[in-house]
């Protein structure tokens, strides 16, 4: 259980927060079954609840959403993540954890000024001819400050709060221990993998607080886009830029939430939604590496009807053979084709044990609803919705890369609609995936992964002989060996453990009733009670004996520990 689990003791105080923050909202049931019984009775203790009749007003997934804006900026970021997993939660619980925003009070500039002139390796003033003290914005894990550079450019420097990583890294301890207990002790909870999802959020948070790896990603997509006019992505000034800091192009233009604005400036929001959505398919469909949250806060429109996309601090990476495997998917959904759906569905949920037939019936029922009906009546956010709802009745999940992209499309078919009500994310995507299938077969793609493939089998070719050699010297030894894992092995291992003690103990019972009988007819030797004494002594180890049988016999419908049903 979590309470003896936690062995530092600077975590005890974090644990009882925690639980004060889920007794409040009615999670105290959760709280005991997670073995937090002695948090959950000081919880109960010191809780003075305010506001009771707006709390009994809301709902589970409102509940769960204001607990973790409580818990602090992690569990914050936790709910952006699980805002991405459209494919384990319903729509409103999604429509909750979009509601959560890491906006926070900047800090004073004294509290940061020492880390940053560390950082840049020299006084703030000798690195910048001007620097507004007051921060532009201000989030969870940094905040942003305008400066000027001696050469003229404008710039802003995002500067990560001090003491965060010793925060955050507490909170992943709680987390992934918290994952494993509920894992193993709530059957209820364990198809949604809470200790995947932990080790997702902690890979995607600990990457998101490196703004040197930011600033690599917003680099790398400024390459992909080189020859775009349309679309720009902020220059790094990389004398400046490491693990806690990094100093950028300012972008002076109009927030895409603004889109009064837009229009007063003379922009067409019409040509801004096609570019923004052509730009994001690019990066999906050819790329394989996105912009995982493509919304109005991240995008500024410029002169010319030209976007800037900001924030690469959370991004998603697709390799070719996923981004075949959605190729193939939208193939089979034009092509009637359920099978091949199936297929990939399967590939995408990993070893998951499911009916196929119902799978490929139910499939087959999605894809006729969708058919024939004109590129107008199709909406994106409707697909994926009922996909994601379909595989959440069959248990298949995501994986991480596909559930980022599975956000990124919902996101940037909401934005292109706001930029433009008549915004179709289909029509747009069409030409995009016809490029992506010729582009899949072009002479130099199959020549090079034609190539791909005769190396590897030559490679299994030239290692032929030294393999055999091998197995036919193991052979001669006699140490070849089968390894065969069978995975309730364990269990009937148990079985017939305690079948035996059970046989044992019931053998060696029988033998001192019998034994004990007969020593209790013959006279003389030590007495007990005016009885003699070997007998007594034998009747009482038989009763115990049964007694333990008995016991043994009525919990002998519980498994072991960490057996499942």
């Amino acid at each position: 259980m979590l309470w003896e689990a936690i062995s530092a003791v600077h975590d005890l105080g974090r644990v009882y927060d925690l639980a004060v923050i889920l007794v409040r909202y009615g999670f105290a049931g959760f709280v005991r079954r997670i073995g937090l019984a002695h948090a959950f009775e000081q919880a109960g203790r010191a809780l003075h609840l305010k506001g009771v009749e707006e709390l009994v007003q809301l709902n589970t997934p409102q509940r769960i959403r204001r607990s973790l804006e409580e818990m602090g900026p992690t569990f914050i970021k936790l709910g952006q993540i699980l805002a991405t997993r459209v494919d384990l939660f319903p729509p409103d619980w999604i429509a909750e954890f979009e509601k959560l925003q890491d906006q926070v009070p900047p800090l004073p500039f004294e509290r940061l000024q020492a880390q940053l002139e560390k950082d840049l390796g020299a006084p703030v003033d000798k690195v910048f001819a001007e620097f507004n003290r007051e921060a532009l914005a201000a989030a969870s894990i940094a905040q942003v400050h305008r400066a000027r550079l001696f050469s003229g450019e404008q710039v802003i420097i995002k500067i990560r709060r001090p003491g965060i990583t010793e925060i955050v890294e507490a909170d992943l301890r709680l987390l992934e221990r918290l994952a494993r207990i509920v894992e193993s002790e709530i059957k209820e909870l364990r198809r949604y993998r809470p200790v995947e999802i932990v080790h997702q959020f902690a890979f995607s948070l600990r990457r998101e607080m490196d703004l040197e790896n930011e600033a690599r990603n917003a680099e790398r997509m400024a390459g992909n886009f080189a020859s775009n006019p349309w679309i720009v992505v902020p220059m790094m000034y990389w004398e400046w830029c490491c693990e806690r800091l990094n100093v950028q192009e300012y972008i002076d233009g109009i927030p895409a939430r603004k889109l009064q604005l837009a229009e007063a400036a003379g922009l067409n929001r019409k040509i801004l939604a096609r570019r923004g959505c052509d730009a994001v398919l690019k990066m999906i469909l050819i790329d394989g590496f996105f912009h995982a949250d493509p919304h109005p806060g991240n995008l500024i429109f410029l002169p010319g009807n030209r976007i800037a996309f900001i924030d690469f601090g959370m991004v998603g990476r697709l390799s070719e053979s996923r981004r075949y495997q959605i190729v193939d998917l939208l193939a089979a959904v034009i092509d009637r084709d359920a099978k091949t759906a199936v297929t990939v569905l399967l590939d995408w949920a990993g070893d998951v044990h499911v009916d196929v037939d119902a799978l490929l019936i139910d499939v087959d029922i999605f894809i006729d609803t969708y058919h024939g009906l004109p590129l107008k009546q199709l909406k994106i956010a409707n697909i994926l919705i009922d996909l994601t709802t379909l595989m959440r009745s069959y248990q298949l999940v995501l994986p991480p890369d596909l559930a980022l992209l599975f956000k990124a499309l919902l996101t940037l078919d909401g934005m292109g609609r706001q930029v433009d009500p008549d915004f179709d994310l289909i029509v747009a995507a069409t030409p995009h995936v016809r490029r992506a299938l010729f582009n899949r077969y072009r002479p130099d793609i199959l020549f090079k992964r034609g190539w791909r493939t005769a190396s590897e089998m030559l490679d299994v070719l030239a290692a032929f002989p030294y393999d055999m050699r091998r197995l036919i010297k193991a052979l001669k030894a006699g140490t070849l060996r089968f390894n065969v894992d069978v995975s309730q092995l364990g269990y009937f291992g148990w079985i017939i453990d305690r079948a035996a003690s059970r046989l044992a103990v019931g053998m060696v019972t029988s033998s001192l009733i019998i034994g004990s009988a007969i020593v209790m007819t013959v006279p003389g030797g030590p007495t007990l009670w005016g009885l003699p004494m070997l007998g007594v002594l034998g009747f009482g180890g038989a009763a115990i004996g049964g007694v333990w049988l008995l016991i043994s016999i009525w919990r002998g419908g519980h498994l072991p520990h960490g057996e499942e049903e």
